[in-house]
């Protein structure tokens, strides 16, 4: 049985469980900490807590305050003057590319990493992405995204099962103690489906 996310919870137990980030922002509100941040900062910011019993506050991030908003976006802006994965870059990309244009995790990180390149730039790398997409090349689920990285080994491994037989044993898998990997055992929680 998964343990309540409190103050008094083991270290070890609480590395041992899966949290969803809403939780982890809960506790930290419920106890003086920083709630600011990505999934994998606030947790290190607990177990830090847990650890020590000192709050460590998020780290200012730098990367918004080169942003100029009144720069126009051009093809041939540099990422570093505008972007955010906003609205405004939305819209651009989209007037550019179409209605199919969605940020994803691969283009986001690109991105970051190249600030020095140009709007025409991360519009081919855009594109470049999604070609590989669609001819079914697969990247690397950072560990942060481990629903994603479950669904994808799930249906991998179970091809005939649906969607949500894939959100049940994801359910089941997340209260347990341990690791959030998929192992075909996870499969017992749809003998207990009930039949229509």
């Amino acid at each position: 049985m998964k343990p309540i996310l409190n103050k008094s919870i083991e270290l070890d137990h609480f590395r041992e469980y899966y949290w969803l980030k809403v939780e982890l922002v809960k506790f930290c509100r419920e106890n003086g900490l920083s709630a600011t941040g990505a999934k994998k900062e606030i947790e290190a910011r607990i177990v830090h807590y847990l650890k020590t019993g000192e709050k460590l506050s998020a780290e200012k991030s730098q990367g918004n305050s080169r942003i100029d908003t009144k720069v126009p976006i051009t093809l041939n802006t540099r990422l570093k003057q505008t972007y955010k994965n906003d609205k405004a870059n939305r819209v651009f990309f989209k007037s550019i590319i179409g209605e199919r244009f969605k940020f994803n995790v691969i283009f986001m990180k690109w991105v970051k990493l190249n600030p020095e390149k140009t709007y025409q730039d991360a519009v081919d790398e855009w594109l470049r992405i999604e070609v590989e997409k669609k001819s079914g090349q697969s990247h690397k689920i950072a560990p942060q995204f481990e629903y994603n990285q479950y669904t994808r080994d799930f249906f991998i491994a179970n091809p005939d099962k649906s969607r949500a037989d894939a959100i049940a044993c994801w359910k089941y898998k997340k209260g347990l103690r341990g690791s959030n990997r998929y192992e075909n055992s996870d499969l017992i929680v749809l003998d207990d489906k009930p039949i229509f």
